[in-house]
């Protein structure tokens, strides 16, 4: 079964059940349903979108993503999300590796559209264009009947998932209709997942597809858009009550802006599940949102490669946390469903409990391939695991905790710092709202300690008062930050992520 499949048998099912909501518009599962045939009638018909082409989609966080997701599938075409926080260049190296057919978009990204149709002979689908050549050809002239139907196999391409490219350029990870939809299994049971689960989605739809959108089409549930352009608590807390959502799913940088803007439980009463994930956490901070909103949530740890999860700290890890467990605030928690995790040393042998080295994955939703790039598949892939490229060890219990990057290490004289830990001691100052520390140059011990912080307004912190912090947290001196460096807000990456290399650009100039 796939999306297409999932949603035109809700559409019989349930026919008045909400699927997709944005704002004051909404979607049944019958509506869905008919215009998403529409739409793969419009991309076989009028584009002749063949099984297996690529079908690029640069919208923001809006209903027509849903529209997008499901036609495209019908169509028996392979979805390729574009994350709309990207640059022209980021685009253009996505679309010369996706060498997609179509590009569907909206009026904000009209004239790059424009641009990347003439570089790459796309044909442009515009949803805010009423003729008959953009979202208005979902009217009569497109049969809501069913598309012709193409024998899709479980090993058929369904979707290319682009890295936010904090490494360097993007990657696009091949995943399989089976991957999909044993991920969306996955993640239904991790997440307690029904018929009944409305979900409002808040990171881009490119990074959304597997967390959020198929195991609530697969299981009958609502999806709700929130605007991407620009993350506002307050709006998160409206449409999320406005909505009913019941679950939803925030990157580490939205929770702090949670907290700062003091929300809790009752803000957010119809919430019982909020996921979190994609980036290291301050380990006070899983505490205090507990204390704040109750244990409804649940820090998943992964990477794209796997669909990001690979392991679960559970609510029920979470209660523990309240109940005085908290050095549990420090994991992330143990494998989940269907998910095997070593933790190897150099020789590629499993670690003992307490010893650190590279943690590895094995699941059925791992990815294929990166799409036209064997040598990084190669390097990745090592006898059907992910290699994560994270330091990390198991404790007794089989809870993992994650030590830091193995690329973020920084090597002072010889010695190995791991910048998450002097992240955590900069996270436990009440003015520090977000940290990053990074390795720079340095000609006479290789690399320095830098620290980047974000402070809340009218603190009147300065960098004695946080080196000083650092001292009496029991840093030893060669971990205490060198500089610290005060900015308003840290560069994020397309998904909210701080990017620890534009800090470091930023400090050296990009030498």
């Amino acid at each position: 079964m796939d999306i297409g499949v999932a949603v035109a048998a809700h559409a019989r099912k349930t026919p008045d059940a909400d699927a997709a909501i944005e704002g004051d518009r909404t979607l049944s599962y019958r509506e869905l349903d008919e215009r998403t045939n529409r739409l793969a009638n419009l991309l076989q018909g009028r584009y002749g979108v063949a099984p297996g082409d690529r079908v690029a989609v640069l919208l923001r966080n809006r209903l027509e993503v849903a529209e997008a997701i499901v036609g495209v599938t019908k169509a028996a075409g392979v979805y390729c999300g574009l994350n709309f926080r990207m640059s022209l260049e980021e685009y253009r190296s996505i679309l010369g590796n996706a060498q997609a057919r179509v590009l569907v978009t909206e009026s904000g990204f009209r004239e790059m559209a424009a641009t990347l149709a003439d570089e790459f002979g796309l044909v442009v689908v515009d949803v805010d264009d009423p003729s008959e050549a953009g979202w208005g050809g979902l009217g009569a002239a497109s049969a809501s009947a069913p598309p012709t139907l193409h024998s899709r196999a479980p090993s058929d391409e369904f979707c290319i998932v682009y890295t936010s490219g904090t490494t360097g350029q993007p990657k696009g990870i091949l995943f399989d209709a089976a991957a999909v939809a044993t991920h969306a299994m996955v993640a239904g049971l991790e997440y307690g997942m029904s018929r009944h689960s409305r979900w409002l989605t808040t990171i881009p739809h490119n990074s959304s597809v597997q967390i959020t959108l198929a195991p609530t089409f697969f299981l009958g549930g609502a999806v709700g858009f929130l605007d991407g352009r620009g993350f506002d608590p307050g709006q998160f807390a409206a449409e999320a009550t406005k909505q009913a959502a019941t679950h939803t799913y925030l990157v580490p940088t939205q929770l702090y802006r949670v907290l700062e803007a003091g929300l809790g439980h009752d803000d957010v009463a119809t919430l019982t599940s909020i996921g979190y994930g994609a980036a290291p956490i301050a380990h006070d901070r899983v505490g205090e949102l507990v204390g704040r909103f109750g244990p409804v949530f649940s820090q998943l740890y992964g990477m794209a490669e796997i669909a990001s999860i690979a392991t679960m700290l559970t609510q029920d890890d979470h209660r523990r946390i309240a109940a005085g467990r908290t050095g549990l605030m420090a994991s992330a928690g143990r494998a989940s469903y269907l998910a095997d995790v070593r933790v190897v040393d150099a020789d590629g042998n499993d670690c003992a409990p307490g010893e650190r080295g590279e943690v590895r994955f094995h699941t059925p939703y791992t990815m294929r391939c990166y799409h036209r790039n064997p040598e990084k598949t190669a390097e990745t892939l090592v006898d059907g695991w992910v290699r994560s490229g994270d330091v990390g060890m198991f404790d007794d219990e089989g809870y993992l905790y994650i030590v830091d990057r193995m690329k973020d290490l920084i090597i002072r004289g010889g010695y190995n710092i791991t910048p998450s830990e002097i992240e955590h001691v900069l996270y436990s100052h009440p003015a520090v709202i977000e940290a990053a520390v990074v390795g720079v140059p340095d000609t006479e011990w290789g690399e320095a300690v830098l620290a980047a912080v974000a402070l809340r307004d009218g603190s009147g912190v300065d960098e004695a008062e946080i080196r000083a912090h650092c001292k009496a947290a029991g840093l030893p001196s060669i971990k205490i930050p060198e500089r610290v460096l005060t900015m308003d807000s840290l560069p994020k990456n397309a998904v909210g992520k701080i990017a620890k290399r534009s800090v470091v650009e930023i400090v050296t100039g990009g030498k």
